[in-house]
């Protein structure tokens, strides 16, 4: 895969459906961390999340006839809300499948795009193998939160506006679920300016794609409860993002449940900014290894702000 030329493809593509979101630097980190640290506030994105880049960019691909089709995914998360503002917008057809244990928060969240919602299952991997199973049958195209080009070209196009607002990019730091973020960023990122490192940040309760790099194949583990939802879970066997991130991923740093809540508290009592757990481990991380970066220019990518009010309460 052409990471650059997906991503430029992308940037041409859907520059005006989302918004070119702030790079905000941090006075607080940097002191901290004895390094100059930039906020790249993603979840001040459409839908709250990066996720509604590489979703407007699958759909706008798609031929006329897919799109009459109508297209299928199934997320609890980000991408589903990524998907179905992309159907408002371009005024496509699509289901959207979820767990039927589903948080009240997250369907009502939904409908206020008047998608079309179904329900099966209680388990995630089991509702998007049924997602899939449907939209083979029908000839429909199945949108995957990840291992997809488009939907990795959409995410990298934040790599493209870090290129025009920070003159020295030394690291960038972004959290690993299945890997579509950072290999979008990372991939178009290094093939601008060989010098950016990129870090992958995970949770220690799923490390899925650490594991996988460690083993050298992606792998089956159990994982544990996170705050960090938006990167928790298995990824696809086969993932185009596992040799993308082989390939583009620096080092990787793992923080536990603790050092995550400290990190979205922190952001909101520095920052008056209220971010979700995927969010709140690049934070974690770069205070984690902070020793290590001295005197660095450093993005950490504020990937979204999707958190719910109980769940911030409890942090609180």
């Amino acid at each position: 895969m052409n990471v650059k030329k997906e991503v430029l493809a992308a940037e041409k593509r859907i520059r005006k459906y989302i918004r070119e979101t702030p790079l905000e630097y941090s006075p607080y980190l940097s002191n901290l961390c004895k390094c100059n640290v930039y906020l790249k506030l993603e979840n001040l994105q459409l839908t709250g999340s990066f996720k509604a880049r590489g979703a407007m960019n699958k759909v706008l691909s798609l031929t006329k006839k897919q799109r009459e089709r109508g297209v299928i995914t199934a997320s609890t998360g980000n991408h589903a809300l990524g998907v179905a503002n992309a159907l408002k917008t371009l005024n496509c057809k699509g289901t959207i499948y979820l767990p039927k244990n589903s948080s009240k928060s997250k369907i009502n969240a939904l409908k206020y795009y008047s998608v079309n919602l179904k329900f099966y299952g209680t388990d995630c991997d089991d509702t998007e193998a049924y997602a899939r199973r449907i939209a083979n049958k029908n000839n429909q195209v199945y949108i995957s939160p990840y291992n997809d080009r488009n939907i990795i070209g959409g995410q990298g196009t934040i790599g493209v506006e870090l290129k025009n607002q920070l003159k020295k990019i030394d690291y960038v730091f972004a959290s690993i679920g299945g890997g579509g973020l950072i290999s979008g960023i990372g991939g178009y990122l290094k093939l601008v300016d060989k010098k950016i490192k990129v870090i992958g940040c995970l949770p220690r309760n799923s490390p899925v794609m650490y594991e996988s790099i460690k083993a050298g194949k992606i792998i089956d583990m159990k994982i544990k409860p996170t705050l960090s939802d938006g990167t928790a879970g298995g990824i696809e066997h086969g993932s185009i993002t596992f040799e993308l991130c082989k390939k583009f991923v620096d080092d990787y740093i793992l923080v536990n449940e603790n050092e995550i809540k400290k990190a979205i508290k922190l952001i909101l009592r520095k920052h008056h900014l209220v971010i979700e757990g995927a969010a709140g481990v690049t934070v974690a991380s770069l205070i984690k290894e902070k020793n290590k970066f001295k005197n660095k220019n450093i993005v950490l990518v504020i990937c979204g702000g999707n958190i719910t009010l109980d769940k911030l309460k409890d942090i609180l």
